[in-house]
């Protein structure tokens, strides 16, 4: 479930495209995603451990019970509900680029060029609407099995028909000046980009909602740990996806050919390449791969808004079948959201959707994973540090600007006292984190009133598994580092 949750058309799509027309600088969601597994190694079993002990079904319900603050659990679940959105746009544009290259656009004008995107969304609306958590599950591992059979044929086949990889490389370079034009990264910009965009997406990954959900879904704080260990094997997968780009740019295909859009270099690739039959099956790979994840992220975000929105404030007394009822059309109203983002946005540089996503998402960081080992902060500061960051991530972003594209067209910015570009979500958790800092000092100082916490340090290492089993006393010195 975590590998088809977190291997989207965000690999098979938007990583390939930023290499199309980058180049070597857009490998960086294969560093980022090497450098994601022993981050979350350290933190998610600590959060499976006290949410499996006190049933938190959200990272929003963790920050209310670690915090007692109702007020700050919102804005962690509005705050993944709206970043959840732009990173299903992205699964929209990937379907996109495959209906479009199969022809299902009727003609040139603006309308018809959107035919395959309300047809993207249709299906992705009617998969979601009929089927719950389990059934992205099962499918996850036909989503797996294609992805994988596609890429070793990709890269085996196709090098082959193109001279090999030396020859590959050798065109590529020569290749790639006619496809440059992409402000989500200009490699001329120097290293720290490329540091901060991994680092960045790294640490805002498993922040997102659907992330969690299937982590906080499994029945051990063992399974936990070795799902993680396991998934370093999809870092492979990314790499080899990946080069798809170069592939791409060996073919000899321009951006006049993919009509301007990067996002098509692979689905025009595979037409040009693979016979029929198998073109067909990379294209099911892309789209159960844009599905599948797609699914699980409206679901993660329908239940941040039913736990924490509609049964915390709207209606207390509400009954499961209330809930679910309620959570299938807050579903259907995010991919909606995630259709406003396509349409008012640029969807040549998908990749630019999922560091939209990175910038919200990346301001919950200090309640939730700060949280897990430390209760300093104080609840109002939180809350300050998180509007402080989403407000400058999101002015910042805006203002960022290209030729047709007046805002969001990257999500790098120029750096405070550096004089360098780097990723705007970092900048605003720094923010956040200086706002939390200084406000929890003053709160202190004045003697505000901390909320309570329901939590407790054994919680943070409970697994019913060892139940059975002695639990050593951690004395008062480890009791107090936890506290």
């Amino acid at each position: 479930m975590l590998g088809g949750d977190l291997y989207t058309a965000y690999t098979f799509v938007a990583v390939p495209a930023l290499l199309f027309t980058v180049g070597g600088a857009g490998f960086f969601p294969v560093a980022y995603s090497n450098l994601v597994w022993p981050i979350i190694f350290v933190f998610l079993p600590r959060l499976w451990s006290v949410s499996r002990r006190h049933d938190y079904v959200t990272p929003a319900d963790f920050v209310r019970g670690r915090y007692g603050s109702r007020v700050l659990s919102i804005a962690v679940a509005v705050t993944g509900i709206l970043a959840t959105m732009p990173y299903i746009a992205l699964q929209l544009v990937g379907i996109q680029a495959v209906l479009d290259v199969m022809g299902l656009a009727p003609g040139e004008s603006a309308w018809a060029r959107d035919v395959p995107l309300f047809v993207a969304f249709a299906v992705l609306a009617a998969y979601t609407y009929a089927s719950g958590l389990r059934a992205p599950a099962l499918i996850a591992f036909v989503k797996d099995a294609l992805i994988y059979l596609v890429v070793i044929v990709s890269v085996l086949y196709v090098p082959a028909r193109l001279g090999g990889w030396g020859q590959v490389f050798d065109t590529a370079a020569k290749q790639l000046p006619q496809t440059q034009g992409n402000t989500v990264l200009d490699p001329a910009s120097g290293v720290i980009p490329y540091m901060t965009l991994a680092l960045g997406s790294a640490m805002a990954l498993f922040m997102y909602p659907h992330a969690q959900v299937a982590v906080l879904s499994t029945r051990s704080r063992t399974v936990v740990r070795r799902n993680i260990a396991a998934l370093s094997a999809y870092s492979v997968a990314l790499g080899l996806i990946a080069l798809l780009g170069y592939l791409a740019l060996a073919q000899g295909l321009t951006r006049e050919q993919l009509g301007g859009n990067p996002q098509r270099a692979v689905p025009v690739l595979f037409a040009q390449t693979f016979p029929s039959w198998f073109t067909g099956l990379a294209y099911a790979a892309i789209i159960v791969g844009a599905l599948v994840p797609a699914a699980i992220m409206s679901i993660a975000a329908s239940n941040l808004f039913t736990r924490n929105l509609y049964r915390e404030v709207l209606r207390p007394n509400a009954t499961p079948a209330e809930e679910t009822r309620v959570a299938k059309i807050v579903s259907l109203l995010v991919k909606l959201g995630a259709l406003v983002f396509v349409l008012t946005l640029d969807s040549s540089n998908a990749v630019n959707f999922q560091l939209l996503g990175g910038v919200w998402i990346l301001q919950t960081f200090v309640a939730v994973v700060v949280g897990l080992y430390t209760r300093w902060f104080h609840r109002w500061a939180l809350l300050a540090g998180l509007i402080a960051g989403m407000l400058y991530g999101t002015v910042t972003a805006y203002a960022q600007s290209a030729p047709g594209r007046p805002h969001f067209a990257a999500q790098t910015a120029e750096l405070p006292w550096l004089g360098q570009r780097g990723y705007i979500a970092l900048t605003a958790l720094l923010l956040n984190l200086v706002v939390a800092s200084v406000a929890t000092w003053l709160l202190r100082a004045l003697g505000a009133p901390d909320g309570k916490d329901e939590t407790a340090a054994g919680d943070y290492h409970y697994d019913p598994a060892d139940t059975a089993a002695p639990q050593p006393d951690p004395g008062p010195r480890a009791t107090a580092s936890h506290q």
